[in-house]
C-alpha cells in the first residue's frame, strides 16, 4: 500500500477550511463543477447590478438626448447647453459639459462627461481622458441610440455575465497554478504530504470563499447597504481570506500513513509480556574465598593417615 495513501471526505462545499481541504481528494470534474457555480453566482450578480444600477441612467441619458447630434472628426456637434446633466443616481451619472467646467455636482460614484473633444470618466481614484477617435463617426442623439439601445442590451449583459465567468475560472486556474507551491510545503511540513495535483486543487477551491464574499458585497452595494469605499475595502479582502483557507486548509486533510503508525521509540523499555518471569542472576561469588567458600557442599579431602 502507498505510504501516502488518504481517506477523503466527501467534497461538496467550499465555506469552512475542512471543506476546502476535501477537494485535494476530489476530482478535477468536482472541482470545475462547484467553481462554475460561485461563478455563474458571481456573474448573476454583476448582471443585477448593471441592470439595477447602471442600465436605468443610461436609458434616462438617451432619452434625453437632442434629435441631432453626433461625434465626428473628433469633436462633439452638440447644440444644447454646454453643461447639462442627462441622467443620474447614485451608483452613475451621465452628462455633458462641453468644456469640462465643473459647475455639475458630480454626486455619482461613477461620472460619465461628454466633452466637445473628449470623454472623461470620474470617480474616487480622479478622472480618466479618452479622446474621440478623428477617424469615427458615432451617432450622439436619441432617434438613433435608443433603437440601438434597445436592440443590444440584452447582448451586453450577456457579454458581461460571460466574461465574469470565464473571467473568474480562468483567474483561478492560473492563481491555483502559483499557489499550489505553498499549499505542498504546509503539507510536507504538516505531514500531509499531498501531490502537485491534489494542493493545486485545493487552492483552486481556497478561492472561492473569498469570491463569495466579494459576491456578497457585489448585492449588499447594489441595496445601497454599502458606499464604494467599503465595496472597495470587500475587495481587497477578499484576497486575503483566500489566503488564510490556502494555508489553514491543509490542516485539515488526513495525514500521511507513516504519521498515523509512527514505529516505537528504540531508547524506551521494552513492554512487560505475559511470560514466565525472568530468573535473577545471582551474585557472582567472591573470587578469592575458598573453594568450600564458593560451594560449601563441595569436600576436601583430607590426606590419608601413615
Amino acid at each position: 500500500m502507498s505510504g501516502t495513501a488518504q481517506t477523503w471526505r466527501s467534497a461538496w462545499e467550499p465555506l469552512t477550511p475542512r471543506g476546502v481541504a476535501a477537494f485535494a481528494g476530489a476530482s478535477v470534474g468536482r472541482l470545475l463543477l462547484v467553481q462554475l457555480l460561485v461563478a455563474a453566482l458571481a456573474a448573476a450578480s454583476v448582471v443585477w447590478f448593471l441592470e439595477t444600477a447602471w442600465f436605468p441612467v443610461v436609458r434616462s441619458a438617451i432619452h434625453q438626448l437632442p434629435a441631432q447630434g453626433e461625434i465626428t472628426g473628433g469633436r462633439l456637434n452638440w447644440s444644447g447647453e454646454n453643461s447639462v446633466q442627462l441622467a443620474e443616481n447614485r451608483f452613475l451619472g451621465v452628462a455633458v459639459d462641453l468644456f469640462h467646467s465643473g459647475q455639475l455636482g458630480r454626486e455619482a460614484h461613477l461620472q460619465v462627461e461628454f466633452g466637445q473633444e473628449d470623454l472623461r470618466i470620474y470617480s474616487l481614484p480622479g478622472y480618466e481622458v479618452m479622446e474621440y477617435p478623428p477617424d469615427w463617426t458615432l451617432p450622439f442623439n436619441q432617434a438613433e441610440l435608443e433603437p440601438w439601445w434597445g436592440a443590444w442590451q440584452p447582448a451586453l449583459l450577456a457579454g458581461a455575465a460571460a466574461m465574469t465567468a470565464l473571467g473568474l475560472m480562468l483567474a483561478w486556474t492560473l492563481l491555483a497554478a502559483i499557489y499550489c507551491a505553498p499549499v505542498r510545503i504546509v503539507s510536507f511540513l504538516e505531514n500531509r504530504d499531498l501531490s502537485w495535483t491534489q494542493s493545486w486543487r485545493l487552492a483552486g477551491a481556497a478561492m472561492l470563499p473569498g469570491a463569495l464574499f466579494l459576491t456578497a458585497g457585489v448585492v449588499c452595494y447594489t441595496l445601497g447597504w454599502m458606499d464604494l469605499i467599503r465595496l472597495g475595502g470587500m475587495f481587497a479582502l477578499h484576497f486575503i481570506i483566500g489566503w488564510i483557507y490556502l494555508f489553514i486548509s491543509p490542516l485539515f486533510c488526513p495525514p500521511r500513513l507513516e504519521a498515523r503508525a509512527l514505529p516505537a521509540n528504540p531508547f524506551a523499555a521494552p513492554a512487560a509480556t505475559g511470560g514466565p518471569p525472568a530468573r535473577k542472576k545471582p551474585a557472582s561469588a567472591n573470587p578469592f574465598a575458598a573453594t568450600s567458600e564458593k560451594n560449601p557442599e563441595s569436600k576436601v579431602e583430607e590426606p590419608p593417615e601413615k
